[in-house]
């Protein structure tokens, strides 16, 4: 960082993920001795592409977290609230709700461990990890819209965290590739697949 021509820029003010600083670096005439490369000379595109590979299964990780936090918080509200002289856990519509929600947290956490044991494995996994941070990241949207939903006009002050919790899962279908590239990235391995 006292590279000359390093300077940092301001912290965003961002809507979720507000405990994790993002901050520009700007590189202006930056000159990085080669012992501080890493990796080969004209190779960076492949490594920043590998390294999104495994990333990917990171942010997945951290979708099914906050997928998971969303639903607790959703169940125990629906045990504890009542409406209509029974608690909301007792109506079969958010019964459903939170079947499907676990259901999906359930899913992604598995394609999830299946991208993680084929990269631990050494296996071929950029389909996997891109499937499993697609399904990961737009159920943590999801379940966290439902569970904000479950809560009702609670769920939308910030006393109760899955208003928190809501804004959190936002981000996880944009970093380490939108939804729309990961759907890129999975069609274009299943054109390998199946020699289309």
């Amino acid at each position: 960082t006292d590279t000359e021509g390093f300077t940092v820029g301001k912290d965003e003010d961002k809507m979720g993920i507000r405990s994790s600083s993002t901050t520009q670096m700007h590189m202006d005439n930056c000159v990085v001795p080669d012992a501080w490369r890493l990796g080969d000379v004209n190779k960076g595109f492949k490594i920043a592409m590998t390294t999104l590979e495994g990333g990917r299964i990171g942010i997945a990780a951290q979708g099914i977290g906050i997928a998971q936090g969303a639903f607790e918080h959703a169940i125990r509200y629906a045990q504890e609230r009542r409406a209509f002289d029974q608690e909301l856990s007792q109506f079969q519509g958010l019964q459903w709700m939170m079947a499907d929600m676990e259901t999906q947290i359930e899913a992604a956490r598995l394609l999830t461990l299946k991208a993680a044991w084929k990269k631990e494995n050494g296996l071929p996994y950029s389909k996997e990890s891109s499937q499993a941070k697609l399904w990961a990241s737009e159920a943590a949207v999801e379940v966290t819209r439902k569970a904000v939903q479950i809560h009702g006009g609670y769920g939308y002050i910030k006393e109760y965290p899955v208003e928190r919790l809501y804004r959190d899962a936002k981000i996880t279908e944009i970093y380490e590739g939108t939804s729309e590239i990961q759907r890129l990235v999975i069609f274009r391995q299943l054109l390998n697949e199946y020699g289309i």
